[in-house]
């Protein structure tokens, strides 16, 4: 059944169930999981901020991807394009698909793009459901601190198993929510065991965590070879 047909939505609505907001959260729960609040274009600046690859030690993330010249790789929730301009450089025979529903971020990573010569990204304006990439077209799939803001995640994991060729695979970073000491908002950490569950739940095999990084796990899917269309 493909996602967007009326009984596909009717059995995604029963995946969520709402409850009182938290302060970072939105009140619409998945898999027992308060789904957080989206950060905006305004803060932009945050995700541009000098300090950044000291504090999360990005180019460190960038080189455990293990990327090959010529994959594609799909950014999603890309914003200013801080990942997106640093993957170019690793995939000069293919390619980034840089996915965000905000115009206003496809705009400022388009101009930095521009100023500084790069041509192997392409911007897309995805929507909540859907992340408009064409069907097996990318072999990695990107997430760096914005699952957890995802509206509609069951929706947009099957967008994304579409999107990935066989074989493909899913880079997932989120801040630990098992320790107390990354000081960030509860709602947009996650454990280890709740990002297993959501994505294991639709289809996709997990092959590795990864805890390298200061504060945040990396969690490695891949989409089966022989997928099936499961529900999750």
């Amino acid at each position: 059944m493909a996602c967007g047909d009326p009984l596909d939505l009717v059995e995604a609505d029963r995946l969520y169930s709402r409850t009182t907001p938290a302060y970072d959260g939105i009140g619409k729960v998945y898999m027992g999981r308060q789904i957080s609040q989206v950060m905006g274009h305004l803060g932009a600046g945050w995700l541009d901020r000098s300090k950044r690859e000291q504090e999360e030690r990005t180019d460190l993330l960038v080189e455990m991807m293990s990327l090959k010249p010529n994959e594609v790789v799909a950014d999603i929730g890309s914003g200013t394009g801080y990942f997106s301009l640093r993957l170019a450089k690793r995939v000069p025979e293919g390619g980034v698909v840089a996915v965000d529903i905000q115009p206003e971020m496809n705009a400022i990573l388009e101009e930095k793009a521009e100023s500084q010569g790069v041509t192997n990204i392409k911007t897309i304006l995805g929507t909540i459901t859907d992340t408009k990439i064409p069907a097996e077209t990318v072999d990695v799939v990107l997430f760096v601190d914005a699952y957890h803001e995802f509206s509609h995640p069951w929706e947009m994991k099957r967008s994304l198993m579409k999107a990935l060729k066989p074989g493909g695979r899913v880079v997932l970073v989120e801040y630990r929510a098992e320790d107390p000491d990354v000081m960030i908002k509860p709602h947009h950490k996650m454990a280890e065991s709740q990002a297993l569950l959501e994505f294991e739940a639709a289809g996709f095999e997990w092959i590795r965590t990864m805890d390298d990084l200061p504060q945040q796990h990396v969690l490695i899917f891949e989409k089966p070879v022989r997928n099936q269309d499961v529900d999750g």
